[in-house]
This record gives C-alpha cells, structure tokens and sequence, in this order.
C-alpha cells in the first residue's frame, strides 16, 4: 500500500487545494508502481515526477498533462529496457 501524503495533516484555510494535490500525486505513484517502478520510492518519484513535468511545461509551452505523459513514456521505455535486460 501506498502511504497518504497528507495523513493528519489540515490547514484550514486550504485544505482541499492541498489533498486534491496529494491525492493526484498517491495516483501518480501508483501508477508508477503498476508500470514497474519499486514502491518504496514510487511516492518520491511521483513528486519529482510531477515538479519535472511542472516545469517541462512551462519552459516548453505544453500543457502539464503533455509533459507528463512525455515523461511517463520516457520512464516506461527505461523500465522496459532493464527488464528485458538491455
């Protein structure tokens, strides 16, 4: 199981922006631990998974969800390639 980011953690004056944000990055990691990623660091990876694509975005002028799945293919690629041992 993937650990929640924000377990007992409140601001009351924003909580929901924050848990929409971890919830998004608890996908993320899931998702990287279902295309091969180790899940003990699938969390971390997920976070600068997401500030890489953050940033993709902006310095190319794609939307985030572009960049993302540029960088999911591009991770894809290189699981795929250490499992078939190339």
């Amino acid at each position: 199981m993937i650990p929640k980011l924000v377990e007992g953690w409140a601001e009351p004056s924003r909580p929901t922006a924050y848990v929409t944000v971890a919830m998004d990055l608890n996908e993320l990691a899931a998702l990287l631990v279902g295309m091969g990623c180790p899940q003990g660091k699938a969390l971390e990876m997920a976070a600068q998974l997401d500030k890489r694509a953050r940033q993709l975005a902006e310095q190319k002028g794609r939307s985030y969800e572009d960049a993302l799945a540029h960088l999911l293919g591009l991770m894809r690629q290189g699981w795929a390639a250490k499992e078939s041992g190339s």
